[in-house]
């Protein structure tokens, strides 16, 4: 090999691994909260729960209510937040509810660090439940769900993705296809409980085909 071609081949060889990587393709996410404002959101429930935006974050304290996303119908998507739970509090991220819905309506995502409902955050209230606590009071965390009808060995099924500060706790799958579709929400659970919520986004997945 001349010393010219070995010359050539090794700045090609140090540009190549300078090379920029190819960037990943971005997540076509939509976001449901504006940082400013409840526009696009409604309170459903008692008149003297509280919900409001403060420092950027939709705050829910008072009775018992729901704050329910007014877009919608969503079935196949993948749904994420920011939350952020008082020591003692209980609230809720549900999805595939009713447009004007009670605690029972729908698929709720539990929010519970402390509360003497022993049922914690990362649970499916009333289908999958997780007894630890995984994340600690007065502390934002991320909250995805990830839900799709599907097939699974010849039967339709709600296949309900759930992960925690980006660890995936679990699929279910219910056989029952308990909530066809529907709409977000947040749950004010009772005047000792005060939720926060930042970030919320939701994008939206194809149809599975047919098998």
């Amino acid at each position: 090999m001349n010393q010219r071609f070995f010359a050539l081949l090794i700045v090609f060889s140090l540009f190549a691994g300078n090379a920029p990587a190819a960037e990943p393709e971005k997540e076509n996410f939509i976001p449901l909260f504006d940082g400013k404002s409840l526009e696009g959101w409604e309170k459903v429930g008692n008149e003297a729960s509280l919900w409001e935006v403060k420092e950027g974050a939709i705050c829910g304290s008072g009775p018992a209510s729901m704050l329910v996303c007014t877009q919608g119908p969503y079935k196949n998507f993948r749904y994420r937040a920011e939350i952020k739970i008082n020591d003692g509090g209980n609230s809720g991220m549900y999805f595939r509810t009713t447009r004007k819905p009670v605690f029972s309506d729908g698929y709720e995502a539990q929010i519970d660090s402390t509360h003497k409902d022993p049922i914690r955050t990362g649970s499916i209230y009333n289908f999958c439940h997780v007894y630890k606590r995984l994340v600690e009071p007065d502390m934002w965390f991320k909250y995805e769900l990830q839900v799709r009808d599907d097939v699974w060995r010849g039967k339709p099924v709600t296949k309900i993705k759930v992960t925690v500060n980006g660890d995936e706790l679990y699929e279910y799958h219910d056989f029952a296809l308990s909530w066809k579709d529907g709409y977000f929400a947040f749950q004010q659970h009772d005047p000792g409980s005060k939720v926060a919520i930042r970030k919320v986004e939701v994008m939206v997945l194809e149809e599975t085909p047919a098998k």
